[in-house]
C-alpha cells in the first residue's frame, strides 16, 4: 500500500491563556492518499485554520502525531520544518500574497531565490509552473497588479507549485473571487490533481467543496463525516423548530383575552327625543 501524503492520529491542539486551556483541535485523525482532492468544511471558529496550520507545519500538535509523506514531523526542529515547508508543501491563500509591482515571473520564482537552484533552472521551473496553471505567456512580464483576480490566483498557485511539492494547501482560495473566476481556479486544481498532486482545500462554501473528491467537516475541533454532518444539521434544525414552537406557545399564553365589554345603554324614547 502506498504511503499516504497526510496521516494524523489523535491530534489535539490546546492553547493556554489567562482564562485557562482552550482546545482548538480534539483528536483529529485524518488520512489523505496521494492524488486526492480533499475539501475540509466548517464554520468560523470550528478549527479549520488551526488544522491548516498543523498540516502546513506552521504549528505543532499539543499531542498526537502527524506524518507527512511517511515522516513524523511532530518533533522536527524549526530548521527541519522550514525545509519541509519549502520542499514538500505549496500554500495558496485567499489574499494571494503576491508582490504587486513585481512581474508574474518574479513572483513565481521568489520561493526559489534562497535555494541552491541556479538561475536558469529557477526560470525553467517557473515556466513549467505557469504552464501547469494555464496562464498565457503574454502575461508573464506583467505586474501582478495588472491582472484580473482569477489570473492573480493562478499566479499564486504557480508560485506554490514552483518547488514541485507533492501537497498543495489552499485556504479559501476562491473567497475573493466571483463565481465564474472561482470556477476557473477550481478547474486549475482539478488539472493539478490529474497530474498526481494532492490538494487539501479549506472552505466554508458547499459549492466549492463539491469540486473535491471527498469532503470532511470540522465542528468544535472534531472531524465529522458527511453522514455525521447531516445528522448534526438535522438535530440542530429540529432543536430550532422545537424552540420556535415553544416560544410561540409562550407568546400565546402571555396574551390575556379581553373580558366582555358592557354595551352602552340604549336611549329610551324620552332621552332620544331630547337629542
Amino acid at each position: 500500500m502506498a504511503t499516504p501524503v497526510i496521516e494524523t492520529q489523535n491530534v489535539y491542539r490546546i492553547y493556554e491563556g489567562a482564562a485557562g486551556y482552550t482546545p482548538a483541535l480534539r483528536g483529529i485523525s485524518l488520512t489523505v492518499p496521494r492524488g486526492e482532492f480533499l475539501a475540509i468544511m466548517g464554520p468560523s471558529g470550528s478549527g479549520k485554520s488551526t488544522l491548516m496550520n498543523i498540516l502546513g507545519c506552521l504549528d505543532r500538535p499539543t499531542t498526537g502525531t502527524y506524518r507527512l509523506q511517511g515522516i513524523d514531523v511532530s518533533d522536527l526542529s524549526d530548521d527541519d520544518l522550514a525545509h519541509v515547508r519549502s520542499t514538500q508543501l505549496g500554500f495558496v491563500f485567499q489574499s494571494f500574497n503576491l508582490l504587486p509591482r513585481a512581474s508574474v515571473m518574479r513572483n513565481v520564482i521568489l520561493p526559489l531565490l534562497y535555494s541552491p537552484v541556479d538561475p536558469r533552472e529557477r526560470e525553467l521551473r517557473a515556466i513549467k509552473a505557469l504552464r501547469a496553471v494555464d496562464l498565457p505567456e503574454e502575461y508573464w512580464d506583467h505586474g501582478s497588479n495588472e491582472l484580473s483576480g482569477g489570473q492573480v490566483q493562478r499566479v499564486a498557485i504557480a508560485r506554490a507549485l514552483v518547488a514541485d511539492p507533492p501537497l498543495l494547501l489552499a485556504d479559501e482560495p476562491t473567497g475573493n473571487l466571483d463565481t465564474a473566476t472561482g470556477e476557473m481556479v477550481m478547474r486549475t486544481f482539478l488539472r493539478l490533481k490529474a497530474r498526481d498532486k494532492t490538494v487539501v482545500l479549506i472552505t466554508h462554501d458547499a459549492e466549492v467543496a463539491a469540486w473535491a473528491d471527498r469532503t470532511v467537516h470540522i465542528r468544535d475541533g472534531r472531524l465529522l463525516t458527511a453522514e455525521e454532518e447531516r445528522a448534526f444539521v438535522e438535530r440542530t434544525a429540529r432543536g430550532a423548530r422545537a424552540a420556535a414552537g415553544a416560544s410561540d406557545k409562550d407568546a400565546a399564553s402571555a396574551v390575556v383575552p379581553a373580558g366582555p365589554t358592557t354595551p352602552a345603554p340604549i336611549a329610551g324614547p324620552r332621552e332620544a327625543s331630547a337629542l
